[in-house]
């Protein structure tokens, strides 16, 4: 929502915007899942969808609750502060796409924008997220927050991308962070910072020459015994098991083009259901 419709905070620059979107499933008596929650405001645009490609774990089923985030305005820019909020309901299975990338744009007097994403999933159900790269352009400076919490016998699959920059311009400031717990108790928890404001990143050490970077976290109950085991499968990508049922997929790569192939790769490596 734009900040005319409410109170300015001393620390939001003039035009910096607010949206919160809110989506959930539920599983119906027929044994398909359905949109139960679907609310939008502002930049943050929520639609129900078709399969738009290839699906781990849900192979394009016709019985699976699909919903598309769509950016309704350029951004987020410097200031802005955007919330989504999702539950997949107990036994539910719900697929989230979004149309295209999220690119951050600096704003006023270097003014930090930030989005919060909270994921709730709960017994017996699927979630599948193939979120679209962010792309840190030059001169920006955003917080990325993910909190994923799942039920213990729930499964996901997630995957996050990220470019450094646009084509030929070096990247803003963007610092990013994951957790995940099963049950109330961590599975994960990853922060990455990069851009000019921090040291060190593009050392040979960190990210080299390359500027995408990405992982995929997979989480199935069926793997408390033995998860997959670790495999460093090119040389800058691996999977690697968690402390766990599940796995994070990491890679590195000098283009969004080749680090979605290597992210894909990975998840292949895991078999079915989950190869593509």
């Amino acid at each position: 929502m734009y900040d005319s419709l409410h109170p300015k905070s001393a620390h939001r620059p003039i035009g910096a915007m607010s949206a919160r979107a809110v989506l959930s499933s539920a599983l119906g008596p027929n044994g398909s899942s359905h949109i139960q929650t679907l609310r939008s405001d502002g930049p943050l645009v929520l639609r129900k969808s078709n399969p738009k490609g290839s699906e781990p774990l849900t192979h394009r089923r016709p019985d699976v609750a699909r919903v598309a985030l769509a950016a309704g305005t350029a951004g987020p820019l410097g200031g802005d502060d955007y919330a989504l909020d999702v539950q997949v309901g107990a036994g539910s299975t719900m697929v989230l796409q979004e149309v295209s990338a999220m690119l951050i744009l600096p704003g006023l007097e270097g003014a930090k924008s930030q989005m919060s994403i909270t994921v709730r999933v709960e017994a017996g159900a699927t979630f599948v997220w193939l979120a679209e790269p962010i792309i840190a352009a030059h001169r920006c400076n955003h917080r990325h927050d993910v909190r994923v919490a799942l039920a213990s016998d729930a499964r996901m699959i997630s995957r996050e991308e990220t470019l450094l920059g646009r084509h030929g311009e070096p990247a803003g400031d963007l610092t990013s962070r994951l957790r995940v717990t099963r049950d109330g108790a961590p599975l994960y928890d990853q922060q990455v910072a990069f851009g000019p404001a921090r040291d060190g990143w593009n050392g040979a050490a960190v990210l080299d020459r390359n500027r995408a970077v990405g992982s995929v976290i997979a989480v199935d109950p069926g793997w408390t015994e033995a998860p997959p085991p670790a495999h460093p499968y090119h040389e800058t990508a691996a999977l690697t098991p968690l402390a766990g049922p599940g796995v994070a997929i990491g890679a590195v790569a000098t283009d969004s083009l080749s680090l979605r192939r290597l992210l894909m790769r990975g998840v292949n490596e895991l078999g079915p259901p989950w190869a593509i």
